[in-house]
């Protein structure tokens, strides 16, 4: 398995870097300071979750809980993806609107409470952003483009090279442009793989390979901003063993 992600979130919103987040060291990912929780992580026994945002501000509660804790509750707990997506559906409408991707060492599953039903996701390329999985918008057509020939055409994953492929920013024509809400220059904005911008972007990159072997290797790139608006990467790469 190869996941190729950005997180993008406002850059006053505390995050903590990609680290261990148990004692006993198995399980890797980032920390969202403000609501808990984590978008992205991996465990030695390779329980595998990833959450986007469903983006659809209308319909945003105040009120609703962290879509993080969802995240947490699979990854330190020990039920199946299977049977853990199928308890999520009946509270899921509790959450504001999400796209879920959830695995374990049987079975790789997606599932969003904007959708309805668990999908089973077999072998292939997958893109999900801010709808849902493998809608047609731009960045998801085009960041499955940019990744194919590094899955089919190498003998070994270049964490490296695909952290690269994640700071594409191609702007797409209006034209070609989704319409969630948000109004033209937030979708002009919001358009491109990586999004760089004074309040909002892209806070960070990560990718995540999983030989047959079971060996996990997660790198991340966190991107700070400083004073003046530059980007300044510091990449970690940590590994876990099945």
């Amino acid at each position: 398995m190869v996941v190729a992600a950005n997180r993008d979130e406002f850059l006053a919103r505390p995050t903590a870097p990609l680290s261990f987040l148990n004692p006993g060291k198995t399980l890797l990912a980032g920390c969202d300071l403000q609501g808990g929780g984590t978008w992205l992580g991996i465990t030695a026994g390779l329980r595998f979750a990833a959450i986007t945002n469903y983006r659809e501000p209308a319909a945003n509660r105040t009120d609703a809980p962290s879509r993080g804790e969802i995240l947490m509750g699979f990854l330190t707990g020990d039920t199946n993806a299977g049977r853990f997506m199928q308890s999520l559906a009946t509270r899921a409408s509790r959450y504001n609107g999400f796209n879920l991707i959830l695995g374990d060492a049987e079975e790789l599953l997606y599932y969003s409470n904007k959708d309805g039903g668990v999908r089973l996701l077999p072998p292939g390329f997958y893109g999900l952003s801010n709808h849902l999985l493998d809608s047609p918008w731009p960045k998801v057509a085009r960041g499955k483009e940019l990744l194919r020939p590094h899955m089919v055409e190498t003998d070994k994953i270049d964490s490296m090279h695909l952290l690269n492929l994640l700071e594409d920013n191609l702007h797409p024509p209006d034209e070609r442009l989704p319409d969630t809400g948000v109004g033209l220059e937030w979708e002009r904005l919001l358009s491109p793989i990586f999004i760089n911008s004074p309040a909002y972007g892209t806070r960070s990159s990560a990718i995540i390979t999983v030989t047959d072997a079971g060996v996990i290797a997660f790198t991340e790139k966190n991107l700070l901003r400083s004073a003046t608006g530059s980007i300044i990467p510091q990449v970690v790469q940590l590994t876990l063993n099945d």
